[in-house]
C-alpha cells in the first residue's frame, strides 16, 4: 500500500572506503538534482534527494501495516566508486521490510560518486528507517542524535554490532607501537623534526598517534598504491590479509616471512634464513590496543655471525643465541631453530598517559646507536608508561631479565635480574631538546625479587642503590640532546655515566672508574636537494668497563648480549649512513669504522681489559692507566649495501639484495679474536618488523 506519509532519519556513521573521514571529502556523491548545487550544500542536498526518492517509492508492506508495527529497518549501503548504491545488510523484524528496502535501493539512478583529492572513492552510510513514517524533512536527527538519544537506534539487531564494516587503516591513528625498523623510521624522521614542533623522537618505538600528527601514513601509502581491484591483487600490494571491524573495535591479521639465501664467499658457507610469523594488531575502543608476532626460524648465517652467536650461547646445551632474537636449539647439523614471541598492549587513559605492557625491545635516543637503551639484545619482559604534557615527555620503563650464564643456573633455571629506567624529554626551545636518563640494575636474590623502592617515578635512582649497598644494584646516568640547526638538518648526542666519580671521571688518571661514553651525530635530510635522501653520520665512544660491573649479574646486559651499544665497550666507531626511496623502491649503505679492545682469554693473559660487558672488574688488568681499545686492539670496517622493493607497505613486506663486507684485524690472534674478511651476499624477501644487527 502506498503510504503517504514518510520519515528518513540518517545516522550518517559514515566510514570511508577511501581511507579518510567523510569530513575530509572534497564532494559527497552528487545526484542529478544536485549538480548545480553549491558544494557546501552537498551533503544537505544528498540526503534530501534521496528522502524524495524513498518517498515515492517505498511502500510499507500489508502485514506491517496490519499488525500495527513499529521500529526500525536499518540499511547499511554505500556509494561506489562509480556512483551505485549497494546495499550490504539489512536488519529488520520482517522480511518483508528487508526485501521492500532492497528493492528500493535498486531502483536508486546512478550519481556521481565521492570524491578525494580530485579522485573517485566510495563511502559508506547506515540508514534507519523509522516505521510508522513521518513526512520528509520533519524531525531531521543528526548521527550524533540519532546515535546517543534515539532509543530506536537500540532495536538494531545486536547481531549488527558483528558486521565486517570497511577497515580504514585505523592503525595509523591508534595508540599501538610502529615496529621498530631503522628504514621504516627515516621515512618519516624529517616529518616529526621540523623546528617548531613539540614532538620528542628519543622515546621509541614511537606510537602510530602521535607521528600521524606530524605525517600523514594514509596519505604516503595512497602514493604507493596499486589501485589493483580483484581481491587477491589488494592484499598482495595494498591491503592486510585480513580485516575485521565493527562499531568498537578493530582487528588486522597477517602472515608474513623473512626468507634469506645467500653465501659467506670467504668461508664458503650457504646462509639462509626460513623465517614464517604471524601478527596481529587491533583496539577495543579508542583506548585500547593490541599488537602481537609468533616466529618460527630455522637459519645459518655467515661464519663470523654464527660463532659470535655460539660464543654467547646459554648454559642448559643450547648451542646459540641469535643476537638481537633469542635462545637456539640445533637444527640438522649446522642450523639454529629459534622461536620467538613478541606484543604488547597499550591502553591510552587520557591525552597525557600511555601505559604499555609487553615482550619486545626499547630504545632511547636519536642515533642509529644507543649508549642508553638498544633494540640490540633479545625481547624482554617489560611494562611502560609515557607521560606527556606541555613541553615534557617522561617515559617509566622497568624490565625483567635473564642472567643465562652457566655460574649462575640453578636446576636449570636461569637467574633473574630487573631494570628500571626513568627518561625525561624537554624541548626547552623551538629546536633545542635535552634528555635525562637514570637506570638501576637489581638482582633477584636472598628473596629480594622486585624492589618496591624502584616503583617510585621520580625518586633518584642513585640513591636507592647506595642504601641497598655497593652490590645491591647498578646505577648509571645520562644525559642526551638534539638540536635542529633547521627543518633539513639536526645535531644530536649522548653521554653516558656508569660510575660517578668526579675526580676519576674529570682527573684524567685513566681509572677503570671513569666508565664513561659519549656519541655525536648529525642528520641530514632531503640531502643536496634531492627528496627523500636521509644522510647520518655518527661517532661513538666508549671507556672500557663502562656496563660492566664487580658483580657480574649486575651488568648492563640480557642473554649474554649488550642493553645498549652493540659492539658493548672498550670502543671507539664512526659510522655513515644513506638512505633513499622513491616511491617502492629503496637503497640503504652504511659504513663503520671501529677500533676495539678485547680480552686475550688465554692462560698467560686472562686479566679483563673492559671489552665485554660480562666481565667482572674484580679482575680488571689495572687501577688506573686504562685507554681507549686496550687489551688486544683490533681495528673493524664494515660495510653493508641493501637495495629492495616494497611489496605491501600496509604489512612493511619487502623482497631485497644485499652485501655485507667486513674486516677484522686484532692486534693478537686468539681463540675467540683472529684477523678474519667477509664477503657475505643475501638475497631475501621479509616483512620488516625489527632491525637485524649484523654490524658487529
Amino acid at each position: 500500500m502506498k503510504q503517504v506519509i514518510f520519515l528518513i532519519t540518517f545516522c550518517f556513521s559514515i566510514v570511508s572506503f577511501a581511507q579518510v573521514t567523510l569530513a575530509n571529502y572534497e564532494k559527497y556523491p552528487v545526484f542529478e538534482e544536485c549538480v548545480q548545487v553549491d558544494v557546501n550544500a552537498l551533503e544537505s542536498c544528498f540526503k534530501t534527494t534521496l528522502q524524495s526518492f524513498i518517498f515515492k517509492n517505498f511502500e510499507v508492506p500489508e502485514k506491517v501495516v496490519q499488525e500495527n508495527y513499529k521500529g526500525n529497518v536499518n540499511v547499511l549501503f554505500e556509494v561506489t566508486k562509480e556512483g551505485k548504491f549497494k546495499v550490504l545488510y539489512v536488519d529488520g523484524i520482517y522480511e518483508e521490510l528487508k526485501d521492500e528496502a532492497r528493492r528500493v535501493f535498486e531502483m536508486l539512478p546512478q550519481v556521481s560518486p565521492a570524491t578525494y583529492n580530485g579522485a573517485p572513492t566510495y563511502v559508506q552510510f547506515t540508514l534507519p528507517i523509522a516505521i510508522p513514517l513521518i513526512a520528509p524533512g520533519e524531525n531531521i536527527i543528526t548521527s550524533k542524535a540519532i546515535e546517543e538519544n534515539d532509543s530506536r537506534v537500540a532495536l538494531i539487531n545486536e547481531y549488527d554490532d558483528i558486521i565486517n564494516l570497511p577497515y580504514n587503516n585505523e592503525e595509523y591513528t591508534s595508540n599501538i607501537n610502529i615496529p621498530l625498523s631503522h628504514h621504516n623510521y627515516s621515512l618519516f624522521d624529517a616529518a616529526i623534526n621540523r623546528v617548531g614542533l613539540n614532538s620528542h623522537t628519543a622515546q621509541k618505538p614511537y606510537i602510530y598517534s602521535e607521528v600521524n600528527k606530524y605525517y600523514d601514513f594514509e596519505a604516503a601509502n595512497k602514493l604507493l598504491s596499486k589501485n589493483k581491484k580483484s581481491w587477491f591483487g589488494r592484499k598482495f600490494w595494498d591491503e592486510h590479509l585480513v580485516t575485521i571491524k565493527g562499531k568498537d573495535y578493530w582487528i588486522t591479521l597477517d602472515v608474513g616471512v623473512d626468507l634469506q639465501a645467500g653465501k659467506d664467499f670467504d668461508a664458503d658457507i650457504d646462509t639462509y634464513n626460513n623465517t614464517r610469523l604471524v601478527y596481529t594488531q587491533g583496539a577495543i575502543g579508542k583506548k585500547l590496543g593490541f599488537f602481537g608476532v609468533i616466529y618460527e626460524s630455522q637459519g645459518r648465517f655467515a661464519d663470523y655471525f654464527n660463532r659470535y652467536a655460539e660464543s654467547i650461547r646459554p648454559a642448559g646445551g643450547n648451542p646459540a643465541i641469535i643476537p638481537g632474537r633469542g635462545i637456539a636449539k640445533g637444527f640438522k647439523t649446522d642450523s639454529y631453530d629459534y622461536p620467538i614471541a613478541t606484543g604488547h598492549i597499550s591502553y591510552t587513559p587520557s591525552n597525557y598517559f600511555n601505559v604499555q605492557l609487553g615482550h619486545g625491545k626499547t630504545f632511547l635516543g636519536d642515533g642509529y646507536r644507543s649508549l642508553l637503551t638498544s633494540d640490540n639484545s633479545s625481547p624482554y619482559p617489560f611494562f611502560k608508561i609515557n607521560t606527556t604534557f606541555w613541553k615534557l615527555k617522561y617515559t617509566n620503563t622497568w624490565m625483567s631479565l635473564r642472567d643465562v650464564r652457566p655460574e649462575v643456573t640453578e636446576s636449570g633455571s636461569f637467574r633473574t635480574k630487573y631494570i628500571a629506567n626513568h627518561y625525561l624529554s624537554y624541548n626547552i626551545t623551538k629546536r633545542l631538546n635535552i634528555g635525562l636518563f637514570e637506570s638501576v640494575v637489581w638482582q633477584n636474590d636472598n628473596d629480594r625479587g622486585f624492589d618496591v623502592n624502584y616503583l617510585n617515578p621520580i625518586i633518584f635512582y642513585r640513591a636507592i642503590e647506595f642504601s641497598t649497598g655497593s652490590r645491591g644494584g647498578n646505577a648509571l646516568i645520562g644525559l642526551s640532546a638534539k638540536y635542529k640547526v633547521n627543518d633539513r638538518i639536526n645535531a644530536y648526542g649522548q653521554f653516558i655515566i656508569d660510575e660517578f666519580s668526579s675526580s676519576d671521571v674529570f682527573g684524567g688518571n685513566g681509572s677503570y672508574k671513569n666508565k664513561t661514553g659519549y656519541q655525536l651525530g648529525l642528520k641530514y635530510y632531503d640531502a643536496f636537494g634531492l627528496k627523500n635522501l636521509y644522510l647520518q653520520t655518527e661517532y661513538n665512544r666508549v671507556r672500557p668497563y663502562t656496563y660492566s660491573h664487580n658483580s657480574v649479574i649486575l651488568n648492563y646486559g640480557h642473554n649474554n648480549q649488550s642493553l645498549a651499544h652493540t659492539l658493548g665497550a672498550n670502543f671507539s666507531e664512526f659510522i655513515a649512513i644513506a638512505r633513499y626511496q622513491k616511491g617502492r623502491l629503496y637503497g640503504d649503505a652504511k659504513f663503520i669504522v671501529a677500533k676495539r679492545g678485547f680480552e686475550f682469554n688465554t692462560d698467560e693473559d686472562s686479566k679483563f681489559y673492559g671489552s665485554d660487558i660480562y666481565g667482572t672488574e674484580d679482575d680488571r688488568v689495572s687501577e688506573n692507566g686504562n685507554t681507549l681499545a686496550q687489551g688486544n686492539t683490533t681495528d673493524f670496517f664494515h660495510a653493508e649495501l641493501q637495495a629492495g622493493y616494497v611489496i605491501n607497505p600496509a604489512t612493511n613486506l619487502k623482497v631485497y639484495g644485499s652485501f655485507i663486507y667486513r674486516d677484522f684485524n686484532p692486534m693478537v690472534n686468539t681463540e675467540t679474536v683472529y684477523e678474519n674478511q667477509t664477503s657475505w651476499i643475501n638475497f631475501g624477501i621479509r616483512t620488516d618488523l625489527f632491525n637485524w644487527y649484523y654490524d658487529f
